[in-house]
Order: C-alpha cells, then sequence, then structure tokens
C-alpha cells in the first residue's frame, strides 16, 4: 500500500472576488521563492494557486517571519493598479507586535532607512537611506517576575503600527531604533528575551502580525477592509501575557488612531 501523501491545509481566503483574493499568511512561509532561503518548498503563490486553480500575483510582500493579510491579484491589469496604489501610499496597513518594554501612548518614529539588498532578486542595494515613516500605538502592557536584563522584572507591550512607507523591514527596523524590538526578531530583536517567550510561552515565531489593509478598489473604487484577526500562535502568546482576546479583536478592529 503507498504511503498517505502529507498536504498543507488550505490557506484562510479573508476577500476574493474576481479580480482579487486576500489570504492569511501563517507565520513561516515565504510568499514566493527566494535566494536567501535557498531550502525552502513552501511558497504562498504556489499553494493558492493550486488551491484556486488558477495563476495569483502578489500585490505586496509580507516577511517569511511575519503572519496576517497578503492581497493578490488575479490578472495582470489589476496587479498594475493596485501595485500603483500601495507605491503611491494609498493603502493603509496596520499591524500588531508585541515588544520589549514600555514605550509611550504613541510614538511617531521618523528615521531614514539604508536600503536592503532585494529578498527576492539578491540585488544588492542602493547607497542612499530612504525617508521612513511609522507611527506606533501603545495597546497593553505586561510586567513577568523574570530578570532577564538588570532589572528584576521584564516589561512588554502589545502595540499597534501603522508603516507610513514601506521599506524593506521597517517595523522590525524601526522598532529596534526606537528601543522596543519586536520579540521573536531574530534579526533586529534581543536574543535573551526571544528565548524567554521561547521556553515561556512555546513562541518560535516574530510576534508581528499584519492585521488590516484599507484601500479602494481596483475596478469599483468602493472602499474596501480586509482583516485578519492575529494568528493562534500569536494570540496564546497575548493570553500569556494576560491579555484576553477581546484586546486582540479590539485591537483588529479599531483604527490605528495614531499621531
Amino acid at each position: 500500500m503507498a504511503a498517505p501523501v502529507c498536504r498543507d491545509a488550505p490557506l484562510e481566503i479573508l476577500y476574493q472576488d474576481e479580480y482579487l483574493v486576500a489570504i492569511a499568511k501563517p507565520s513561516g512561509l515565504l510568499v514566493h521563492r527566494t535566494p536567501l532561503d535557498p531550502w525552502a518548498t513552501g511558497f504562498a503563490v504556489q499553494r493558492l494557486r493550486d488551491q484556486l486553480g488558477c495563476t495569483v500575483y502578489p500585490v505586496h510582500r509580507l516577511d517569511k517571519a511575519t503572519s496576517g493579510v497578503l492581497l493578490f491579484a488575479l490578472d495582470p491589469d489589476v496587479l498594475a493598479q493596485l501595485s500603483a496604489a500601495f507605491e503611491r501610499g494609498a493603502v493603509s496597513k496596520r499591524y500588531l507586535a508585541i515588544v520589549r518594554g514600555w514605550p509611550p501612548e504613541t510614538l511617531h518614529i521618523d528615521h531614514a532607512l539604508e536600503r536592503l539588498a532585494d529578498e527576492y532578486t539578491d540585488r544588492p542595494p542602493a547607497m542612499a537611506p530612504q525617508p521612513a515613516v511609522t507611527r506606533l500605538r501603545r495597546l497593553a502592557t505586561a510586567e513577568l517576575p523574570v530578570r532577564v536584563d538588570r532589572y528584576p522584572t521584564s516589561r512588554y507591550a502589545l502595540v499597534a503600527l501603522e508603516p507610513l512607507t514601506g521599506r524593506r523591514h521597517q517595523l522590525r527596523r524601526h522598532l529596534k531604533h526606537a528601543g522596543y524590538p519586536i520579540v521573536g526578531d531574530t534579526t533586529y530583536g534581543q536574543g535573551r528575551h526571544n528565548r524567554l517567550f521561547r521556553t515561556r510561552f512555546r513562541s518560535e515565531r516574530l510576534l508581528l502580525a499584519a492585521v488590516s489593509l484599507q484601500l479602494r478598489h481596483p475596478l469599483s473604487g468602493e472602499p474596501l477592509q480586509i482583516a485578519a484577526k492575529p494568528a493562534a500562535d500569536f494570540a496564546s502568546v497575548a493570553a500569556g501575557l494576560g491579555w484576553p482576546d477581546a484586546v486582540l479583536r479590539l485591537a483588529t478592529a479599531s483604527p490605528p488612531g495614531v499621531a
């Protein structure tokens, strides 16, 4: 008897019509193939194409470790329109993150970022830094009775993030720059805090989730909001920090409201 074939679970569809489709991308899944991760075998583009039975075109990107709303066009003309909307800043993006420390209630991060090599083409970066702006709103705080740094306790916060520009790794780099690195970030975060979360909460992921996209439909022009609740592995850590699911639902549903 042949061995059973192991198949990936279907991707969660958040929105779909004849022009576009949005999914809830899990953490750990690449959008598509990249030379920087040559051993990866699963990609959102491939899985969604097989799931829908048609060609799909990613409109934007999420890091492999980030979960949440990922938008695809279903034909090249729609792709061009949506890509132009992202380029001119006509799409509002909102994220949730769990960070080390207690940032102020609101924070405006205006810090230019050097270009990085492109994740998918491996092209070398240009030299000039690019303007980059992120808005932050603190939603909840927690304090664990654990010494990680020089203090007897360790503080963490749930924050809403709104990137006003679209630089590679912008949120992760801006939060590091501001002194509130995202927990689970193995590139820009702090290893001691990452290890604490792996041990205490069995969290192996970057605690960053894309929870909302707001844009105008490329054909009808009607306002369109696509939302995704944080994945179960994100919600589990939030619950462990004392933030009930109601906090995450409110954070996902409400506008950023940051200045």
